[in-house]
C-alpha cells in the first residue's frame, strides 16, 4: 500500500543580502553591508600604485580592519547571497560576534 505524500509547509519568504568576501593573502574577511566594493577596489588599486599604503575597511561584526596593500599583496573579492542579518550594519560603535556574543 502506498503512503500519501507528505505535505510540505509553505516556503517562508526569507530576506537575503549580498555578502562580500575579501581574501587578502592567507586571510579572509566578510565585509560589513555598508562597504562599497567599487570604492574599496579603487582604494586598493591606489595603494598599490603608490607603492604601498594601509587600506581600511569594516568587516562583519562591525570591526575595523587595516591592511597594508603592496604590489605583492594578493586580493580576491567574491560575492554571494546569504540570509539577511540585521546586526550587519557596519556601525563600529556596535560590534558583535566573538566568544561573548551568543
Amino acid at each position: 500500500m502506498w503512503a500519501a505524500a507528505p505535505t510540505l509547509a509553505p516556503v517562508s519568504h526569507l530576506q537575503t543580502m549580498i555578502r562580500s568576501e575579501i581574501a587578502i593573502d592567507a586571510r579572509s574577511y566578510y565585509l560589513a553591508q555598508d562597504q562599497d566594493i567599487r570604492q574599496l577596489r579603487a582604494r586598493i588599486e591606489e595603494a598599490v600604485q603608490a607603492g604601498g599604503r594601509f587600506v581600511d575597511f569594516t568587516e562583519v561584526g562591525n570591526r575595523q580592519v587595516s591592511v597594508l596593500m603592496t604590489a605583492a599583496t594578493r586580493v580576491v573579492i567574491s560575492l554571494e547571497t546569504v540570509q539577511f542579518d540585521a546586526r550587519d550594519t557596519g556601525d563600529l560603535g556596535a560590534p558583535y560576534g566573538g566568544m561573548y556574543d551568543l
